[in-house]
């Protein structure tokens, strides 16, 4: 069966993509626990699954020492991509939301050790380094079934 054959035998067809304001963007950021980290390693996009909190307008995630993106953010800071999403498969709707900004480490230890016991990582593994993604740009977008 094709994709388009699955799609209908589901009752799903094409979904609207509907652009979402930066405070529903925000607002659905800080209702997801997963995301994932674009960044740059050896010249070369990378992407890692993390889990993140949201502190006003600042995504947190933490990483491990010597991490690709720990290393690029304890300069003056990386730029990076952060993308969050839902989406159900079956009915083919949810939302998806990419922030690009820059990341530094976070060297404030009142800080530091706050979002440490805010955040408790996934991943196994010494997690102690605390990453903060300021975006200057945040979008959005919400599949929606079509109005009949």
């Amino acid at each position: 069966m094709t994709l388009d054959g699955r799609a209908a035998a589901r009752g799903a067809g094409p979904r609207q993509a509907v652009e979402l304001i930066p405070a529903e963007c925000w607002g659905l950021l800080r209702e997801a626990r997963l995301g994932r980290i674009v960044f740059t390693m050896h010249a070369r996009p990378a992407i890692r699954p993390v889990n993140h909190l949201v502190d006003g307008h600042v995504i947190v995630i933490r990483s491990q020492l010597g991490s690709a993106i720990t290393g690029h953010a304890s300069q003056d800071g990386a730029v990076v991509c952060y993308e969050a999403d839902e989406i159900d498969p079956d009915r083919h709707t949810g939302w998806s939301v990419v922030a690009t900004g820059l990341a530094r480490l976070v060297r404030d230890p009142g800080l530091a050790n706050r979002y440490q016991q805010q955040l408790e990582p996934w991943a196994a593994g010494d997690m102690a380094q605390v990453i903060a993604i300021t975006p200057q740009t945040i979008t959005g977008i919400r599949l929606v079934g079509w109005c009949s």
